[in-house]
């Protein structure tokens, strides 16, 4: 058997196909933030649909939502950080990063997730996608090693 394709270390039967298929609820904003990215490696787009609070459906396209999901190649689930969520709260945040290939090009979907809780149901509200940081610049001086890992000074090296 393999491994829940959200990334936890056991199968998709006892991690997230029950939450998926209604069996069990999630317990924590993260656990249904794993369990929609399984619905989309499986294109579950009904649980996709119920799993998001009512006051953020407008405009989900089903039909369209379907077809990038069986299209497209799931390779796993990064979970970066979470914000409450718990079983004991009311509103959390997932931040995460889905690799996918789309159309052959290999793709990454970074996004900070927040989570409601509506009836003591955890709900999908909203995500913002995580814009990468800069890069820091390093100044270098003259006399400095190279930061190309030649040994030499930068002056008589890279900083020609």
């Amino acid at each position: 058997m393999s491994n829940c394709p959200c990334g936890n270390d056991i199968t998709y039967a006892d991690c997230c196909q029950p939450i998926i298929t209604g069996v069990r609820p999630a317990e924590t904003a993260e656990q249904l933030m794993r369990a929609r990215y399984s619905a989309y490696v499986h294109a579950e787009m009904d649980f996709i649909f119920d799993s998001t609070h009512p006051d953020h459906r407008q405009g989900y396209d089903h039909a369209g939502t379907r077809e990038w999901a069986e299209t497209s190649e799931w390779h796993g689930l990064k979970i970066i950080d979470t914000a409450k969520g718990g079983p004991d709260d009311s509103i959390g945040e997932v931040e995460f990063v889905a690799s996918f290939t789309e159309k052959g090009t290999a793709r990454e979907h970074h996004e900070c997730a927040r989570f409601k809780r509506k009836e003591g149901k955890w709900l999908f509200t909203e995500g913002t996608m995580v814009k990468q940081k800069p890069l820091a610049v390093v100044k270098v001086g003259r006399n400095d090693p190279c930061t190309c890992g030649s040994g030499l000074k930068h002056k008589k090296c890279c900083g020609k």
